[in-house]
C-alpha cells in the first residue's frame, strides 16, 4: 500500500477508535455488546477485511501495516477489535491459506464487508492449543462428510454466519496429518451453539461452545485437500499470533497514557504522585516494555512479509507481549491505588481484559514449547 494512503487509513482509525469507541467502552461492558453505530462505521472503514487481498474486496494490508493498524484498535476495549478479528485472522486466513480459487472468490468477499461474520472452530475440551489432538470426526460418505464432535471457547459463535470447522478426516493417522478443514455454514442441520460463555473480562467479545451432530458438509466444502487441515491452522496461528502481539502493545499504550494521565492529576500530601520516585520506576518500567514489544512485534512483522520468519518470531512476540501487556496492566492498578480496583475506573476492566491474552492464540506455555523447539531443531547437529 502507498504510504500516505496508510498513514491515511491509520489516522481515520485513531481518530474513531479515540473519539467515538474509547467513550463507548462502559457500554459495551454494560451491554455486553458492541452498538450497531460501531459496527456500521466498522464495516464502512473496511475493518473486516483489512488482511484480506484487494482482489477479494479488503485492504490488502501487509503483516507490517496489519500490526500498525492493529496498535491502533488496541488502544480501545479488546471486544471491538474481536468483532471483526477472525473476519481478519484465523478465520478468514484458514480460506486464504487452504482455499481454492474459487472458495476465495466466493466466500472472501463476504467476510471482508462484514456482511458474514466468521468463526474458527479448533479448541475443543480435550484439545486446545493441540492441533494434532482434535477429536472431532468428519466421515466419507457418497453425499459429503459427516462431521460429529464438540468445539469450545469458539469466538463470535453466537453471531457467527460461517464457521472454519477442523475435524479429523483420517482417524489412523497419527498426530495432525490426518485433520483437514471444512466451511459450514450456520443453521446448518445438527450444528448448535450453546449459550455464551460468562466470561472475566473482555465484554462484547463472545465466544460459545459448538456442537456438531452429524453435520452434512458437501464435498465441496473441504478447505484444501485432505489432511492438509494442519499445516493450514499452523500458518493462520502464527499470522494470529503475530495480530494480537500487536493488539497487546495498542492495550499496552493505553494503559501507560492512563497511568500517566492518573499520576499527574492524582494529589498525595499536596503533591501529584507522579512527583514520588517509586511512581516514576513503575511509569518507566512499562514504557520500557512498551517500546520493547513494539519493536519485537514490528521486527516480526517485516520477517513475516519477507517470509524469512513465520514460526519462532511470532511465538516470541506473542509470548513477550502478552505477558508484558500484563505486567503494565498490573502496574496500572497499582498507581491507581485504591481507585483502580473499582469497577467503572478503565485500568480496573482493562485488568481483566488483558488476562485472556496469555490464553488463546496459543498459551504462554505452548509459545514457550514453540519457540524451544525450532531453537533445539535448528542447533541439531547435521545428520550425515
Amino acid at each position: 500500500m502507498d504510504p500516505a494512503d496508510l498513514n491515511e487509513i491509520l489516522k481515520q482509525t485513531r481518530h474513531f477508535v479515540r473519539s467515538e469507541v474509547v467513550p463507548a467502552e462502559d457500554e459495551i461492558e454494560a451491554t455486553d455488546d458492541i452498538p450497531e453505530r460501531l459496527r456500521q462505521r466498522a464495516k464502512d472503514m473496511g475493518l473486516f477485511g483489512f488482511a484480506i487481498p484487494t482482489e477479494y474486496g479488503g485492504l490488502g494490508l501487509s503483516m507490517e501495516e496489519e500490526a500498525q493498524l492493529v496498535m491502533e484498535l488496541g488502544y480501545a476495549a479488546p471486544a471491538f477489535r474481536s468483532m471483526f478479528g477472525t473476519n481478519n485472522g484465523i478465520a478468514g486466513h484458514t480460506l486464504l491459506e487452504g482455499g481454492s480459487e474459487r472458495q476465495k472468490g466466493q466466500w472472501l468477499p463476504k467476510l471482508a464487508s462484514g456482511e458474514w461474520v466468521a468463526s474458527f472452530a479448533l479448541t475443543e475440551p480435550d484439545a486446545g492449543s493441540d492441533i494434532a489432538g482434535l477429536s472431532t470426526k468428519a466421515t466419507e460418505s457418497a453425499d459429503g462428510w459427516h462431521i460429529t464432535g464438540q468445539k469450545r471457547f469458539i469466538t463470535n459463535a453466537p453471531a457467527a454466519d460461517v464457521f472454519m470447522v477442523y475435524a479429523r478426516t483420517d482417524p489412523d493417522s497419527k498426530a495432525g496429518r490426518g485433520v483437514s478443514a471444512f466451511f459450514i455454514p450456520a443453521g446448518s442441520r445438527g450444528l448448535t451453539v450453546a449459550p455464551k460463555d460468562a466470561k472475566m473480562g473482555q465484554a462484547g467479545a463472545w465466544t460459545a461452545d459448538v456442537v456438531l451432530d452429524d453435520v452434512l458438509a458437501p464435498k465441496t466444502s473441504m478447505i484444501g485437500a485432505p489432511g492438509t487441515g494442519y499445516q493450514t491452522a499452523l500458518k493462520c496461528l502464527a499470522h494470529g499470533r503475530l495480530h494480537i502481539a500487536a493488539l497487546c502493545v495498542g492495550l499496552a499504550q493505553r494503559l501507560v497514557d492512563e497511568s500517566l494521565t492518573w499520576a499527574m492529576t492524582r494529589q498525595a500530601g499536596g503533591h501529584p504522585i507522579s512527583d514520588f520516585q517509586l511512581i516514576q520506576a513503575m511509569i518507566a518500567d512499562s514504557q520500557t516494555e512498551l517500546m520493547a514489544g513494539r519493536a519485537l512485534v514490528m521486527d516480526n512483522a517485516r520477517a513475516f512479509d519477507r517470509g524469512t520468519d513465520r514460526r519462532l518470531g511470532p511465538a516470541c512476540a506473542k509470548y513477550f507481549t502478552s505477558e508484558m501487556v500484563g505486567r503494565v496492566a498490573d502496574r496500572a492498578v497499582q498507581i491507581h491505588g485504591g481507585s483502580g480496583y473499582m469497577r467503572g475506573v478503565p485500568v480496573e476492566r482493562l485488568y481483566r481484559d488483558a488476562r485472556l491474552f496469555r490464553i488463546y492464540e496459543g498459551t504462554s506455555q505452548i509459545q514457550q514449547l514453540v519457540i524451544a523447539g525450532q531453537l533445539l531443531r535448528s542447533h541439531q547437529p547435521a545428520r550425515s
